[in-house]
């Protein structure tokens, strides 16, 4: 369950917001709700999502603004948004990319269309939720079937550290704290110490080195690990 991926839905109307939730639960996600502006910004600080569905005209709050602070803060601008609303405008499809939005689809929309789109946001920040190969110098990781080599040979991996190396190859080069690491691959409802990281990350480095490769995690002192 700590590799499902994550979507938080930003809705103030009740019955569309359940029927997103509805929706997306069936293809798989897991689903945070939050019903204005200010509730959105929260859940972002305490579980950041792979992706945010969200409303732009809520009360106090308004969805643009939401997208604007996200956008100008370094840990969640990476954060992918598809922005609704019923304004079908030129200049308001282009006021809300230009805010920062990643897609914008005007209601009433379809359901299999927006799913289409959270899919496509997916692809591009946590490629392998979506069956997409991971390769990073001769290492290739299949998430579909659970297969990993390296030069061609066969890795055989536990699950925490099948989940650990998704994690590192989705995003090479990027520096992740064990909190970090705790959360996405072994989800927030377990308990489990950060030095539980490092045994695990020990066992992934003797994996990837048996035929004699060079170990490609990086350990960054104070920081946590990153792939190359």
């Amino acid at each position: 369950m700590a590799q499902q991926p994550h979507v938080l839905i930003v809705e103030d109307e009740a019955a569309q917001r359940e029927v997103l939730a509805y929706n997306l639960e069936a293809e798989g996600f897991r689903i945070t709700r939050a019903e204005n502006g200010e509730e959105a910004l929260l859940c972002v600080a305490e579980d950041a999502p792979d992706v945010m569905v969200l409303d732009w005209m809520m009360p106090n709050l308004s969805g643009i603004e939401v997208c604007r602070q996200m956008k100008t803060r370094t840990e969640t601008r990476g954060i992918p948004i598809i922005m609704l609303s019923a304004r079908s405008e030129e200049v308001d499809k282009v006021r809300g990319l230009e805010t920062g939005a990643d897609d914008y689809v005007v209601k009433p929309y379809s359901v299999s269309e927006l799913m289409a789109r959270v899919r496509a946001q997916l692809r591009r920040v946590r490629p392998a939720t979506v069956g997409q190969l991971l390769t990073y110098e001769d290492i290739v990781l299949d998430a579909e079937t659970h297969r990993v080599t390296r030069a061609d040979a066969l890795l055989k991996l536990g699950p925490t550290e099948f989940r650990l190396l998704t994690t590192l190859m989705e995003k090479p080069g990027r520096v992740w704290s064990r909190d970090m690491l705790l959360d996405r691959v072994w989800g927030r409802d377990i308990y489990v110490d950060t030095r539980t990281v490092d045994v695990h990350v020990g066992r992934l480095r003797k994996v990837l080195t048996q035929n004699g490769g060079a170990d490609p995690v990086r350990t960054v002192r104070g920081a946590g690990y990153a792939l190359g």
